[in-house]
């Protein structure tokens, strides 16, 4: 494995983590050699060390996604026992040089290679144009041409372009040099287990498909919401902004794995072209349906945005967006999608909200049926992991009175936390060479072209009313006009993070 960006913060903080945890679990070939690529001045036992001193920050640290309580050293040896590290420019021919030499070195690993983009995006490009240039990606077929003799395969971060035009000059690009069987577009919200546990739910379980469509559902909400500002980031922040973050990857793939059909089977390909059908379907998003916003200051001396370090004081950038979405097709057809997503929220929460509609209420005469909740079906992806129903029952009593109460299966309550930070799942993936939890170009490019519009209009207007929502509330008023104009609301944030 070649990590392009060793010194990085995602190598330390992600990617050395999971390979840590598939190394503990057993899941790490028997033959395994790691070499890192980065400008860097480091050498292969500085670079060890410095990724032993981030596995050892993260001991005893229940926030942490890597929940490791001490560094076991027979697994540590079997990670990094054959570690290299390769200086030089990524943009020098010289050290795809050095790096096809090194991997000649590693015969015994059988010529398979996975190289790892861990870089920013503007160098996505290039390192694979370097890598093709230098024969890196050259595998040797079989004599029926069905399976290659060795692999080579590749991992790209997102964002993977920053619109259409974009996406598909990169796709262009890199499909030049690679096959699409070697690419793998990486999005770790796929690695999560109650996100893959969404087709699960609906393919297994003969009680949900009858109502999965535009007769029982009224509508699906989708909220990915973060109390944390940008931190760190930003540079990249006042580049990107919420929606580019977010939008097209992340919460797209969750509406996917909703609004998606029953594939003819598990396999990559079957699975991805329900993703893809269901994204061609998507209505590309006019602007009057589509609201940001901009974090301001909050109490205990939260700063604003503008505040934040390398942010413009008058920054136009979103951190949050809310957006509704329709969905072309006979199953959904007149149900909206609403999304949002945002920073400095009240609670952090991932969840999919199913609202269906009601039933007909005139045999309770006695009961305030418009007081009533509504019915939900509740897609808990984080914190809490777990799927919850909400529904009517009879108030105990001798009237005859509908209360609305509770039902919820939690994760931790069945399975035991295993430490994973959801990169374990798509890096054993990429070895195995499965490839059904990573996106195609044209799936990509279709979701640039839902959120074109968008992004079109906005880059032309500065808003005038940022920051338009106090850090720890629960997003802009005009996100709740959104649904309000058809006599929707969001569900509280803090009631998703309860429960309620």
């Amino acid at each position: 494995m070649v990590i392009f960006g060793a010194a990085g913060d995602l190598t330390k903080r992600l990617l050395v983590p999971a390979l840590y945890n598939l190394a503990t679990t057993g899941l790490l070939p028997e033959c395994f050699a790691l070499i890192g690529a980065d400008l860097a001045d480091l050498d292969a036992d500085r670079w060890r060390d410095s990724l032993r001193q981030m596995m050892e920050s993260f001991i005893g640290k229940t926030a942490s996604e890597s929940r490791i309580d001490k560094v076991d050293e027979d697994t540590w040896k079997r990670l990094t026992g054959r570690l290299a590290y390769i200086r030089g420019d990524l943009n020098d021919d010289a050290l795809y040089q050095k790096i096809g030499q090194h991997l000649a070195q590693e015969s015994d690993c059988g010529g398979n290679c996975l190289f790892y983009l861990a870089i920013a995006d503007r160098f996505f490009g290039p390192v694979v144009t370097h890598l093709g240039k230098a024969g890196l990606f050259e595998e040797n077929w079989d004599e029926d041409g069905k399976k290659p003799e060795h692999w080579r395969r590749v991992v790209i971060e997102k964002p993977f372009g920053h619109d259409e035009t974009s996406a598909k000059t990169l796709n262009t690009s890199i499909l030049r040099c690679a096959e699409e069987h070697q690419i793998y577009r990486i999005d770790h919200f796929l690695g999560k287990e109650t996100v893959q546990n969404i087709m699960a739910l609906r393919f297994a379980n003969g009680m949900f498909e009858p109502i999965w469509n535009r007769d029982r559902i009224d509508h699906v909400q989708i909220t990915v919401a973060e109390t944390v500002g940008v931190e760190t980031r930003g540079r990249f922040y006042e580049k990107t902004g919420a929606l580019r973050d977010m939008v097209p990857n992340h919460v797209f793939q969750l509406l996917a794995m909703v609004a998606m059909e029953p594939p003819a089977g598990f396999d990559a390909q079957a699975v991805r072209s329900r993703k893809a059908d269901v994204f061609s379907a998507l209505r590309t998003v006019s602007p009057k349906d589509a609201v940001r916003g901009q974090y301001g200051p909050g109490p205990d001396g939260v700063i604003g945005y503008r505040a934040e370090k390398d942010v413009d004081p008058q920054s136009g950038v979103e951190t949050y967006v809310a957006m509704q979405l329709a969905v072309d097709n006979w199953r959904w057809a007149g149900v909206p999608f609403y999304l949002r997503t945002g920073k400095h929220m009240s609670r952090r929460v991932t969840e999919i909200a199913i609202r269906f509609k009601p039933a007909p209420y005139a045999p309770f005469e006695d009961t305030n049926v418009a007081a009533l909740p509504p019915n939900w079906l509740l897609l808990q992806i984080q914190p809490e992991e777990g799927i919850a129903l909400q529904f009517e029952v009879k108030r105990p009593g001798p009237v005859v009175e509908l209360a609305a109460v509770r039902m919820a299966f939690k994760y931790a309550d069945w399975f035991p936390k295993e430490p994973n930070i959801g990169y374990e799942t798509l890096i054993y993936d990429v070895m195995t060479g499965d490839q059904t939890l990573f996106n195609r170009a044209d799936m990509v490019e279709e979701t640039w072209r839902v959120v074109g519009d968008v992004l079109e209009n906005w880059s032309k207007e500065k808003p005038e009313d940022f920051p338009n929502y106090a850090s720890g509330s629960d997003g802009p008023a005009a996100a709740d006009a959104l649904l309000a104009r058809e006599g929707r609301a969001w569900r509280s944030i803090m009631d998703n993070a309860k429960g309620s």
